[in-house]
């Protein structure tokens, strides 16, 4: 598995995208984020502390679902656009004459401190980022030992459908590649996660016009591989592609709703000890060693 930044994702068309995306919840990420906090139920471990990275995109829906599961436990929100924190804090953030406010149920906003959250939610994220390995890197440099991260994102098969229609017409690929499931557990291990579990699904949906789809595809993000076409498209060329993808996505000839897949990729990974340092020269971090020395790491 290379550590090399994914060579399908233009990392400027990348931050263009993180910096303008719609401040909102896109359904299939809603969608995403309700079979992922189902899958907290096989967790025996409540945190007293978790973080909800990028929470917009993720699913505010969402957010109140592990938020109700967990009621006591203290909740940051980190959003790394100015346009996701701001709604974020306008729909998250408590007045100031909420009781609840100063409960401790009110989010705090920011970055979570090393070793300081014992759960990291991120629902949607890992795909459109350029430097996956750095994010991940993050995230455990947040959780503390035996704290476990949720996350998930799109897998290979996504658009397919799609995908074929822009090769058999000769048209530049119809969006960047997305990383195989196993590939995701190569990297979490090699940021210093345990026992990574990664399971996956496909979800197929269908529209009532090519419009429709693409209207859905717009909200979900936008093309970042460095081969897309690097111009503006003109109006005939529009026109032919709704009526492609009706032809090629339709049933019953293309007379009927327009399917595309959407490979759905869930992993969990806990934060391990690590490992006592047998050089003299070797460090570990404040955080780390008091973790050691909680989890008795240190005695071994």
């Amino acid at each position: 598995m290379s550590t090399e930044r994914p060579p399908t994702i233009d990392p400027v068309a990348a931050a263009r995208w993180h910096a303008s995306a719609p401040a909102a919840s896109p359904w299939l990420h809603e969608e995403v984020a309700r079979r992922m906090e189902e899958r907290l139920q096989w967790i025996r471990q409540s945190p007293s502390a978790w973080c909800h990275w990028d929470a917009v995109r993720g699913g505010l829906q969402g957010h109140a679902l592990v938020s109700a599961r967990y009621p006591k436990a203290r909740c940051t929100v980190t959003e790394t656009s100015a346009r996701g924190l701001a709604a974020a804090q306008e729909v998250l953030e408590k007045p100031w004459w909420n009781p609840t406010r100063w409960s401790g149920s009110s989010p705090v906003f920011g970055r979570p401190a090393d070793g300081s959250v014992q759960m990291l939610w991120a629902n949607m994220a890992l795909h459109t980022a350029s430097d996956p390995q750095a994010l991940i890197s993050q995230w455990h440099k947040a959780l503390a030992v035996d704290g476990y991260l949720m996350f998930s994102c799109l897998g290979p098969d996504t658009a397919k459908e799609l995908r074929r229609v822009y090769e058999e017409l000769g048209w530049p690929p119809a969006g960047h590649s997305f990383t195989d499931m196993h590939d995701w557990g190569d990297m979490l291990v090699h940021s210093g996660f345990a026992e990574p579990v990664m399971d996956m699904e496909r979800i197929t949906l269908t529209f009532a016009t090519p419009q429709r789809l693409l209207q859905e595809l717009r909200e979900l993000g936008c093309n970042l591989h460095p081969a897309r076409f690097g111009a503006l498209r003109g109006r005939k060329w529009r026109d032919r592609l709704h009526a492609v993808l009706a032809e090629k996505l339709g049933s019953n000839g293309g007379s009927g709703d327009l399917s595309l897949t959407f490979e759905i990729i869930y992993g969990h990974a806990f934060k391990a000890a690590p490992k006592v340092p047998v050089s003299a020269s070797s460090t570990v971090s404040l955080s780390d060693m008091r973790s050691m020395l909680r989890n008795g790491s240190g005695n071994k």
